[in-house]
């Protein structure tokens, strides 16, 4: 068996140096697959204090359609939706 630093080096793993938390890292992977990275602060925030599940709906929700050019508005605008519907 090899130990997890071996295997690690060979795939030269790179560390992203803006994530020091989990949710900061899901925040930063949500607005680059939305593709709106101006607002990045607004999805780490988003990844801090909601629920994942909604979240992970209305990301689902808003990659869902490819024609889509602005998947960061349907994705807040499912979000609103869901917390509406929580309610």
């Amino acid at each position: 068996m090899k130990s997890i630093a071996d295997i690690t080096s060979k795939i030269k793993v790179k560390k992203d140096t803006r994530n020091s938390y989990e949710y900061q890292a899901y925040g930063n992977r949500l607005c680059e697959e939305l593709g709106d990275t101006a607002m990045r602060a607004l999805y780490i925030r988003l990844a801090k204090n909601e629920d994942r599940n909604l979240l992970e709906k209305a990301r689902l929700h808003a990659l869902s359609n490819e024609k889509n050019p602005t998947k960061g508005k349907v994705f807040m605008w499912k979000l609103t939706q869901l917390k509406k519907e929580r309610k």
